[in-house]
């Protein structure tokens, strides 16, 4: 028997959650969230890391928060950058989902445990197979593939290490953003970053933009002579892992498959493709859609990016990946030439068109230029 419902959100990742909370706050709708039962298709624990100004809709589940950050040039030159009115901030899954069930339980949100093997679109409604459910307007946030092949594709991907040191190590004031010092990998960049919890305690990450991931054992090779031989820690014990990767393409993510089915979050575009941050964009569209459902309003989510943003982020992709930049120096030089505060909310892509531009100065001109113009000579331009 198919049960009927306003609203269907399938997935209980950042995405999901964020809009099931934002629904059941404001009522109106019949709103089912679609969590996958304990097993392969659980997501694993992690941390989001973003910036904000001003009051935090997930304040309670931040973990850590830092005023300042660092970023280290490859060749080691260190500067130290005030985010004001920003605040870099850490949030971890497992304080993130205490946050959002406590929240969820005190509305009307009908959580279903369920494994969902398709969804439906039709005129009227949308239904959800595995889970019995067919709703006017369903969600969904599950990974996706892109709905045509990009120009480029690169990973972001990483492993990171929650350390504990023998004797204090960490400055807890300033989080470590980006650490260019490891060995650099052809046709990409690879950096380190440090964020410390106390003075002995931190999440230590390695990560690469490059065509494909590393291996565990490689990783760990990378994240010890990291933590040795360019952070010189003293003796540390690792407490705990996480790992994974993010696409970086210029692909396209449809955020309407259907006339009654939408995608949201890393699902619908919300991954920045030359960053790979999600967290904040997928709570933009949350909130938009909560809006617009609200106001009996179409609640297609917004697209998460402009054209200008995606635009810049496929010419530097296609360096990168070509070999035309020098990832390392070119994401160290924004911040020399820019104000944090800037550079960051350009690394999310709320900034403005003259703000762009200016931002974009910092980049070797010719190589960008030679970049764009081969693009032109391939489509016959």
């Amino acid at each position: 028997m198919v049960t009927r419902a306003d609203v269907v959100i399938v997935g209980a990742g950042a995405a999901g959650l964020a809009l099931a909370c934002r629904l059941g706050e404001q009522g109106g709708h019949d709103v089912v969230l679609v969590e996958a039962p304990p097993g392969p298709y659980t997501s694993p624990e992690r941390t989001w890391c973003t910036w904000q100004a001003g009051e935090h809709y997930w304040a309670d589940a931040v973990s850590a928060r830092w005023d300042r950050v660092a970023v280290q040039g490859p060749t080691g030159d260190a500067a130290t950058y005030d985010l004001a009115p920003l605040s870099y901030t850490m949030i971890r899954s497992p304080d993130y989902l205490r946050v959002a069930s406590e929240r969820l339980s005190r509305s009307g949100v009908r959580r279903v445990e369920a494994l969902v093997t398709g969804v439906v679109d039709g005129p009227d409604e949308a239904v959800v197979h595995g889970a019995d459910l067919s709703a006017t307007w369903v969600f969904d946030t599950r990974p996706t593939r892109p709905s045509a092949s990009g120009r480029v594709a690169l990973l972001q991907h990483f492993r990171g290490w929650f350390v504990r040191t023998t004797t204090d190590a960490f400055d807890p004031s300033v989080a470590g953003l980006m650490d260019f010092r490891p060995p650099q990998p052809p046709g990409g960049v690879a950096f380190g970053y440090v964020l410390p919890t106390s003075t002995r305690e931190a999440l230590v990450e390695y990560t690469e933009f490059s065509r494909a991931p590393l291996t565990v054992e490689q990783y760990d090779t990378a994240l010890r002579s990291y933590c040795s031989d360019v952070l010189r820690l003293p003796s540390f014990e690792v407490v705990a892992a996480e790992q994974g990767a993010i696409p970086m393409t210029d692909a396209p993510f449809p955020r309407r498959p259907g006339r009654r089915v939408f995608r949201l979050g890393a699902a619908g575009g919300a991954t920045r493709p030359s960053t790979g941050y999600t967290f904040t964009a997928a709570q933009r569209q949350a909130e938009a859609v909560a809006a617009a459902l609200r106001d009996g309003q179409d609640p297609c989510p917004p697209a998460a990016y402009s054209r200008r943003h995606l635009w810049m982020d496929g010419l530097l992709l296609r360096a990168l990946d070509g070999g035309a930049v020098d990832g390392a120096e070119f994401f160290a030089q924004l911040f020399r030439r820019q104000p944090a505060e800037r550079v960051l909310r350009f690394l999310d892509g709320t900034t403005s068109p003259a703000e762009d531009l200016a931002v974009m100065a910092a980049a070797p001109a010719g190589a960008m230029v030679r970049t764009a113009l081969r693009r032109r000579q391939v489509l016959g331009i």
